[in-house]
């Protein structure tokens, strides 16, 4: 059973989980982050390579400001040539959508 997992802002997470896209398995790990200003580099990085290292995952919508806050990290899996998960960038409402920074928009 493939899963999504997102990583954005508070409107964009609870959208993607009304839409039923969210998943808490019995060990209470999720397949979200809600990144807000307290929320540390650090931790948006080490959710990214946790939910680009599951097997369950198909799929990772990150907001497009949350990508350039861990750039270096989206960048190294782009190249690293692994589609599983896909990694796609997504605009938040506070910030428009931006080609010119989205890896897959570069190929």
């Amino acid at each position: 059973d493939m899963k999504i997992g997102v990583i954005g802002d508070e409107d964009t997470v609870t959208g993607m989980v009304l839409a039923g896209v969210g998943h808490v398995d019995g060990q209470g790990k999720k397949n979200f982050l809600v990144v807000d200003a307290k929320t540390h580099q650090r931790e948006i990085e080490d959710t990214f390579q946790e939910l680009t290292s599951r097997k369950d995952i198909a799929m990772v919508l990150i907001t497009q400001s949350c990508a350039e806050i861990i750039r270096q990290a989206v960048d190294a899996y782009s190249v690293s040539g692994q589609v599983v998960p896909t990694v796609l960038e997504i605009p938040s409402k506070e910030q428009p959508y931006d080609p010119r920074k989205d890896a897959i928009m570069q190929r």
